[in-house]
């Protein structure tokens, strides 16, 4: 058997690609490719390979957009684990007595306190001073 016919035998019998069939056959892959186009049936192969890999993109596509979606509702389902949490958390703060503590306030509120290490206590931040309640306490001792 010939190179020409190992290399027509390769590309149509076994579907190997040129870079494939020119490290079989120690012949570059120019070489390949050139007897591969001389032969008759290589449109209608290259048509059908072209097909083919058209088909395995899109369920490439779609495996890969089906594993995305699960991450994101696997990561979905965390946070909602927490937030379930921690409003059972507050629902039992609040159920309690008519009125909270300041600390509890403080956990509900940390993005408007400051904690001040030299005072050992939380402050309100100076830019919502003007946005809350004059029920809001100003200064949460922390010891």
């Amino acid at each position: 058997m010939t190179k020409k016919e190992k290399i027509i035998a390769f590309y149509y019998e076994q579907k190997l690609n040129t870079i494939a069939i020119s490290n079989k056959l120690n012949v570059s892959k120019q070489y390949v490719s050139k007897i591969i186009k001389t032969d008759i049936r290589y449109k209608e192969e290259k048509n059908r390979r072209k097909e083919i890999n058209k088909i395995e993109q899109q369920n490439r596509k779609v495996k890969y957009n089906k594993k995305r979606r699960n991450e994101k509702a696997a990561n979905n389902q965390q946070i909602d684990a927490v937030l379930e949490i921690l409003h059972r958390q507050a629902s039992a703060e609040l159920s309690g007595r008519r009125t909270i503590s300041n600390r509890a306030f403080r956990n509900w509120n940390l993005s408007i306190y400051k904690f001040h290490d030299r005072t050992k206590e939380y402050r309100l931040k100076e830019e919502m001073k003007d946005k809350v309640s004059y029920a809001v306490p100003k200064k949460i001792k922390w010891n």
